[in-house]
């Protein structure tokens, strides 16, 4: 089965919000065996909207709309659907009695458009839904199966979990679902990840292997079709298990969550606290970390010292490292091992990290934009630091230092 999603919306093509739906939609439809060929865009306009219904009939067998199933003027998908199907649109008494209801109990009278949200073309099924008003919509018309879900995901999400899975589902011929193993990986590039594996990913049949790349991390899907879980295991594990033997050293984990999530669970697991010491990223990197639920559990706190005043008067780096004409200075590898030093022993912890660089836009101390230095220190008295030459803007190169300096600091605690 090949489906399309089309998100209908104008504020969607203005980029006043981020289509969070067809994510989550696409990942849905792979764990039930529908791929997701096409993803549609459209504002809601009529005539665009029945436009985009018409090249989708031609080349999907199943099309997922989301929005415009609201009470104003502009909610136009149901009407749209209608008039494409040849069917007029009829009132779901549940859905209705539901609004009805909830009006009353609030004591606020309703506008007449609000029975808007409880139309649906006459011979399709209603899609419940259990987080909102507007109900869902789920038809096949002369061999294509459309369904109707609205656009706000804590209404689209539940009922296409609860309500249009299933209903996908019964339309399926033995389809195989498809199974995945993710493999992510850290202080390697998208280039040299692909240039490390191309021989397997020029090969490649069943499983596929698909990389993805964001700042600072890469991941490798690998993916095939089979009945049962164990069958898939048993074509993923071997492909799985080649590629570790070639990139072992970056391969941080096997499912998808970042790498400070990772971080934070070796810590939580081995019963450590971190610190950190934090110049030219300016807390971006305490701000990952705090960003992962539970994170108090292992992460203390650190400083952000951007000064060389501050790194001698609140970390206590000697003024000779600092400055002088014969100092190695504020962005150097002796400054970055001293803050990871001292922060550790100052605040106590387990395992400090510190950050020292130039971000850019102009150079600092004659030193060039990209250059970075992470220290790290840990109680069993290891300290080091490793040095860095980043590319990007200032804010690319914040957070590559950021991501950098994870990636050392999980090398050290797997270590």
């Amino acid at each position: 089965m090949r489906a399309e999603i089309i998100a209908v919306g104008t504020e969607l093509l203005m980029g006043q919000i981020v289509n969070t739906n067809a994510q989550y939609l696409a990942k849905g439809l792979a764990d039930i065996g529908v791929g997701v060929y096409f993803q549609t865009v459209v504002g809601d306009n009529v005539s665009r909207i029945k436009e985009s219904l018409h090249i989708a009939k031609g080349r999907a067998d199943l099309i997922i709309c989301t929005g415009g199933l609201g009470p104003t003027q502009d909610d136009l998908t149901k009407d749209v659907l209608g008039e494409v199907l040849g069917q007029k649109l009829v009132i779901h008494e549940p859905s209705m009695n539901k609004m009805t209801e909830m009006f009353q109990r609030r004591g606020i009278p309703m506008v007449e458009s609000n029975a808007r949200q409880a139309l649906m073309p006459e011979l399709s099924d209603p899609l419940p839904n259990d987080t909102g008003l507007a109900v869902g919509v789920a038809v096949t018309h002369e061999g294509t199966h459309y369904i109707l879900l609205p656009g706000p995901p804590k209404e689209m999400k539940p009922m296409f979990d609860r309500y249009a899975k299933p209903w996908i589902e019964s339309k399926l011929d033995h389809v195989q679902p498809l199974y995945s193993v993710m493999l992510k990986f850290a202080g390697i590039g998208e280039s040299a990840l692909e240039h490390a594996l191309i021989d397997l990913i020029e090969a490649q049949t069943d499983p596929t292997i698909a990389p993805y790349a964001k700042e600072g991390e890469v991941a490798i899907r690998l993916t095939t079709r089979a009945s049962l879980p164990d069958e898939a295991m048993t074509r993923l594990r071997p492909l799985e298990a080649e590629i570790r033997g070639r990139l072992d050293e970056h391969i941080y984990a096997a499912e998808d969550i970042t790498l400070e999530q990772q971080v934070l669970r070796m810590l939580a697991e081995s019963a450590q606290k971190l610190a950190v010491a934090e110049s030219c990223t300016g807390g971006l990197l305490s701000d990952l970390l705090t960003a992962v639920p539970g994170s108090s559990q292992s992460f203390m706190g650190g400083v952000i010292c951007y000064s060389s005043a501050l790194k001698h008067k609140l970390l206590g780096v000697p003024m000779e490292l600092l400055e002088g004409p014969d100092a190695p200075g504020a962005v150097s590898e002796e400054t970055a091992a001293e803050l990871a030093r001292n922060t550790l022993r100052l605040l106590e912890a387990d395992v400090a990290v510190s950050i020292t660089g130039v971000a850019g836009p102009g150079e600092t101390e004659g030193k060039p934009v990209g250059l970075v230095y992470v220290g790290l220190a840990h109680r069993s008295g290891q300290a080091f630091a490793v040095k860095l030459q980043l590319s990007g803007n200032r804010e690319t190169i914040k957070l590559r230092a950021a991501k950098s300096a994870l990636y050392h600091l999980w090398k050290t605690i797997k270590s």
